[in-house]
């Protein structure tokens, strides 16, 4: 029997190659993974990919050739290229007959199908409308929705590989590292974990998945002290956390981030959900296994956290993105 054919979208991201990894030994696909540079095509050929394809979200060009006999697509973009993926949605709205399933990684907080909220009331802060981020990831699934298109979102609390990787110099060099979340707890997730739940909602489709709304969230809610010292007994070594004030924090990565780690000081995020075990039939990972352990691309947490990283000090990731939302 001739296997479907999945589209991996960002498969070169810490979610992509997870997720490349566990359908390629599963075997259930066809897997395709999407590339942006030329040299990541060993790597997703070493990770299984049975094909791969060059893919731009900015380039309408690359899609025809991506999309060509798929049936279900992984969909993820770097908050950056909003505009670029409202665009691929609406190709894709062309495509319904052909296309069975769409899983979008989306946030916790990005649920106005699925809950009442005013855009423009925050949580807790009289006067203040909720993070432009959070909006945005409702945005990159209603047009997903809009354009027919049958969705599964998975809603996700914040990655922990993304909390410490403005900070790896400073964790390596000096022993700490700073954010303004103190002893807020949140259930940070590991994103080997959102890999896993996509690859069980891809596998069992979109009967028993679609036009289905999931938060996946860590096993438990940890504040910074707590982080840390999962951080130090991974390393071998003690690590300290230095409380940062939030002025301070928009002044290194901008209004639209800073807008988005309020929340995460508020509590929206302390809420451990039971979503990822109702899917896969286990507990999340934790923290410390998940610095200290492989997942299915065959690197630890702590291997990945000196890698690559889209924020910056001193630079505003968003700045174009707010730019476009405001056109």
């Amino acid at each position: 029997m001739t296997k479907e054919t999945v589209l991996v979208t960002s498969a070169t991201g810490r979610i992509g190659r997870e997720l490349v990894a566990r359908l390629s030994q599963a075997g259930t696909f066809t897997v395709r993974a999407c590339y942006f540079s030329d040299s990541k095509v060993d790597l997703l050929k070493a990770l299984g990919a049975d094909e791969v394809v060059k893919f731009d979200l900015s380039d309408a060009t690359t899609w025809d050739a991506a999309l060509d006999g798929v049936s279900a697509i992984y969909s993820a973009s770097l908050d950056p290229m909003l505009e670029g993926h409202l665009a691929f949605c609406k190709e894709l709205g062309n495509r319904t007959a052909q296309i069975k399933h769409v899983v979008r990684v989306s946030c916790m907080g990005a649920d106005t199908n699925t809950a009442s909220y005013e855009a423009d009331t925050h949580a807790s802060r009289e006067g203040a409308a909720i993070p432009l981020m959070l909006q945005h990831y409702w945005w990159g699934e209603k047009a997903l929705i809009d354009a027919g298109l049958t969705v599964t979102a998975l809603r996700n609390n914040f990655f922990m590989n993304h909390l410490l990787k403005t900070d790896c110099d400073t964790i390596r060099d000096e022993g700490w590292f700073s954010n303004p979340l103190g002893n807020i707890r949140n259930s940070f997730v590991a994103t080997r974990d959102i890999a896993e739940a996509a690859a069980v909602v891809l596998t069992e489709g979109p009967v028993r998945h679609g036009n289905k709304f999931y938060d996946i969230t860590g096993p438990v809610p940890q504040s910074m002290a707590e982080i840390a010292a999962d951080l130090g007994r991974a390393m071998g070594q003690d690590i300290e956390y230095r409380p940062q004030s939030m002025t301070q924090f928009e002044a290194d990565f901008g209004a639209t981030r800073a807008e988005f780690f309020e929340y995460l000081t508020n509590g929206f995020y302390t809420r451990s959900s039971p979503d990822f075990y109702n899917i896969t039939g286990h507990k999340p990972t934790s923290y410390f296994d998940y610095l200290t352990t492989k997942g299915a691309s065959g690197e630890t947490g702590l291997e990945e956290l000196w890698q690559g990283n889209l924020w910056k000090k001193g630079e505003d990731a968003m700045k174009e993105a707010v730019s476009a939302a405001a056109d």
